[in-house]
Formats: C-alpha cells, structure tokens, sequence
C-alpha cells in the first residue's frame, strides 16, 4: 500500500480541461472550482491551483511556465489589463477562500512567491498581479505582511518593487482609502518599513515623497511624512526627558530641541506641546489638592525658561495654553492651579497677554472651560485695564 506520489501534474490537467470548458465567464468559473474541491486534492495541491489561476499552469522557480504544459488563458495574466477585470478575479480567489477556509495559507504563500518571482514577469502581467494584490488586501482576504517579499534586495535595487508598490497601492486605496490602508500596515508593523522600497542610498523622505507623488499617490507620500515626523517627535521626547531627568543645563537641552526641530521639519507649536508633556512627567504630583498648586509652581518656575524658549511665536504660546488646560482637566487635583500658572508663565515671559485674551475670548478648549474661564476672569480683567496703568490688581490677583 505505498503512499501515493505526489502528482501535480494530473491535477493540473483536471484543473486546466475545467478552466477551458468553462471560458471566460467568471461566474462560471467560481462555480466549477467550488464544485472541484470536493473531487479534487486542493489541500495538498494548493501551489498548482494558484500558479495555474494566476499564470494559467505551473510555474517553474524564478516564474516562468513550465514549456512542456498545457496551459489555459482563463487566468489573471492573460486577462485585460484593468480594475475591473482584476476586481471580477479577485471575486473568484475570495469565494474560493471563503468556501475551503483552509486554502488561506497556501494563497497567502503563493502571493509572497509570486512577488519574489516579479522579474520573471512581463510588466503587464506585475500590473495585473499588483492590482489584484491591492484588492485582495482592501478586502481582507490577504494580510499586508505578505509585502515583506517586495523587500527582497534584487527587487528593490531594479526598481521592480517600487513600481509594484505604485500600481498595488492605488488600488488598494481605490477600494478603501488611506486610513484604511494605514490601519493594516500597521497591525503588521509595515507602517514603518515603506521607504525600504528603495535602495539604501535613497531611503529618504523627500525622495519617497517625489517618487508617489509623481506616480499619483500623494495621499501615501503624505502618510509617511507624518509617520517619519511621528517617529521624530516620539525620539525627541525620550530623548528630552532623559536630559531633564540627568538634569543636563538649558542651553543645551535648547541647542538640541533647535537642531531636532531643523533637522525633522517640527514646528515650535508641536515642540511646546513636547515640552510641556516631559516637563510634567518628570514628577511624582502631590495627590492633596491643596498642596499640588504649590508643587506645580515651584516646579514649573524652575522650567520657565526652556518653556520661553520655544513660545516666540503667538501661536505656540496658544498651544501652550490649550495643553495646560487639558493638562489640568484631565489631572482633577490640577482643576485649581490653572490660573496659577498662566499667571506664572505671564511673569515668567513664557505667555503673552494677546493670546491669554484671544484664549479667554474664543480659543480656549471645551474641557471644563466654566471654570477655568471663571478662574481667569480677574486676571484678565487686569489685563485689559494693565494698559491704563492701573496695576494695582496684579497684587491682588497674585
């Protein structure tokens, strides 16, 4: 009774005389491969089933078609290259998945060899494959860590990967949008890892930027901008809070937050709000009320000046202000030392009064604005009357 040999080669041939007795007609098509997995080995012959959909037989390693078999142009390459068409294919693999659940697999590792084997394509065949990828992945029924194959350095260096990435990716977002595409990525830890679509020497922003731009796809470059400066803020906030805790002089905490900023594009309104956060982290508060008003000051006085020297510009002194408020909403012990500190940062020349007013008029946050509105409602008075001359409020009011 010895085991049966594995035999790829009829299989194929019962795949192939079905494929060419149904045509074209993909209804047709899902209908007859549904009806197959009950008569024919899917689970041990799941390679030749896909080679034999996507190519139209089974592909020898570097993805060319074996010369000696037969073949059938009921297949994604020898389709019309369009979304259409690609998205009808894409139907078919889904109902075929959906019905023999245990294909998913082997579908998933037949993609990742198809995408090692791009070279060996005609370039209207990657654009077929490379639409039907991105659709596959909008719907679900591919994981985006398939796409680590694209990575491989023989891909990248030609240029192979790149251009895949361009057709797959728009209509990926064709399907879904953005968001959507980002939401996948990272679940798989690819949010990261796109500019490794590129050689070495050109794993840079600007030129991930140029290349998708031009390519149509504007709305990618722009998702990994914002994932580089993510990153970015991320590394200079650690990096802050350690030379806050090791308690490195303000003048070079300053030169390194300036250099940073230059470096990765940040503007000074993300730097304050930065800023603030380490600044706040770096103490064990008070959990009394009472006392935490008085701990905050004393700490923050000490700090004034870094926090001065990222608020030049009205702007970031009125994202200052928003991130105290949240601060102190969020931190219910803090709800009393908001006006505390505004006046503290007014003496200490961190704040200035236009964007104190402009916050009070109609800047400010919805989170516990009553009282804190309530709260500045003397200190703001004296403000607007600080210009007559009539200081005598600032007394009171400190």
């Amino acid at each position: 009774d010895e085991k049966e040999r594995f035999d790829p080669t009829q299989f194929q041939d019962c795949i192939i005389q079905g494929l060419t007795e149904t045509g074209t007609d993909l209804e047709a098509v899902a209908k007859f491969l549904d009806a197959s997995g009950a008569k024919l080995d899917y689970r041990r012959y799941a390679e030749t089933l896909f080679d034999i959909l996507v190519a139209g037989g089974m592909l020898a390693p570097g993805g060319t078609l074996a010369d000696d078999m037969t073949r059938t142009n009921v297949c994604v390459f020898a389709a019309q290259e369009d979304l259409e068409t690609m998205q009808a294919f894409a139907q078919v693999f889904n109902k075929l998945i959906r019905r023999y659940k245990y294909l998913e697999k082997g579908f998933e590792d037949e993609v990742k060899k198809l995408l090692l084997f791009l070279k060996g394509f005609s370039e209207s065949e990657r654009n077929k494959l490379a639409m039907l990828t991105g659709i596959l992945l909008a719907n679900g029924t591919l994981n985006a860590s398939i796409l680590n194959s694209l990575y491989n350095e023989n891909l990248v260096k030609e240029g192979v990967s790149a251009a895949f990435a361009v057709k797959l990716f728009k209509s990926w977002i064709n399907e879904k949008d953005i968001n959507a595409v980002a939401v996948s990525l990272r679940k798989v830890n690819m949010d990261n890892r796109l500019m490794e679509l590129f050689p070495a020497n050109k794993q840079s922003v600007e030129h991930f930027s140029k290349y998708f731009t031009e390519a149509g796809l504007k709305e990618l470059s722009e998702y990994v901008r914002n994932q580089q400066t993510i990153g970015a803020r991320k590394e200079l906030q650690k990096e802050l809070q350690e030379q806050m805790s090791r308690g490195d002089p303000f003048k070079d905490i300053i030169l390194y937050v300036k250099e940073e900023m230059k470096k990765n594009n940040i503007s000074e309104q993300t730097v304050v709000a930065i800023i603030w956060s380490s600044v706040m982290s770096t103490v064990e508060w008070n959990k009394k009320e009472e006392l935490v008003a008085e701990q905050a000051i004393k700490h923050l006085k000490q700090y004034s000046p870094l926090l001065a020297a990222f608020t030049t510009q009205g702007q970031s002194e009125l994202t200052l202000l928003l991130k105290i408020q949240e601060y102190c909403y969020d931190n219910i012990h803090f709800m009393k030392a908001f006006q505390k500190i505004v006046v503290l940062f007014y003496k200490a020349e961190v704040l200035s009064e236009e964007p104190i007013l402009k916050w009070y008029k109609d800047a400010h946050l919805a989170k516990g604005k009553s009282v804190f509105l309530e709260q500045m409602k003397k200190f703001v008075e004296w403000l607007k009357n600080a210009e007559e001359g009539n200081n005598s409020l600032a007394h009171e009011s400190s």
